[in-house]
Order: C-alpha cells, then structure tokens, then sequence
C-alpha cells in the first residue's frame, strides 16, 4: 500500500487580475507554506467555496452561468513539439 495517496486533476491556466497587494501576500503566502503560487491560489478559492453556504445554495438552485474567467487555449503541438525560433546553425564554416 502506498503512503501517498496522489490525485491527478485536471489543470487549466485562467487568465485574471489580481489586486498589487493580494498579489505580493499569494507570494508571501507561498513562500511561507513552500508552494507555487498556484497553488495557494487554488487552494483559497476550495475553502471559500466550500465554506460559503449560500454560495452553495446558489449552485444547487441556478448551476449555469454565463462563463466570463478567460481559459487559456492549450497548444494542439504533439508532447515532445519545440517551440520558439529554430536554434541558429552552429555547424556551418567560417
């Protein structure tokens, strides 16, 4: 038996804006628990939408809404593509 019990999810990049100071405190924050950014502002927004009561009435009641958060598209290259400019011809003579 394991001793990590490791849950794959499926991950998006979302593009918002941040007020300067939340942004410094993700920061701070990550620094402080040794996470990625992202991740503590993942893990923010769980608790918030778990803890609010109404909020999870709201969802029971009128689950579809008019998506407005910007996903980023993800690149149709197959894994393994190199992007960016082609890498200068170190081969040639002088």
């Amino acid at each position: 038996m394991p001793l990590l019990n490791v849950q794959q999810t499926r991950k998006v990049t979302a593009i918002c804006s941040l007020e300067e100071s939340n942004a410094i405190q993700v920061d701070q924050y990550a620094a402080f628990i040794k996470c990625l950014p992202d991740e503590v502002v993942n893990k923010a927004l769980e608790y918030t939408f778990g803890k609010d009561a109404e909020f999870q009435k709201f969802r029971s009641t009128q689950p579809k809404v008019t998506p407005q958060l910007r996903i980023k598209k993800t690149s149709s290259a197959p894994a393994g593509t190199r992007r960016g400019p082609k890498p200068a011809n170190l081969s040639a003579t002088s």
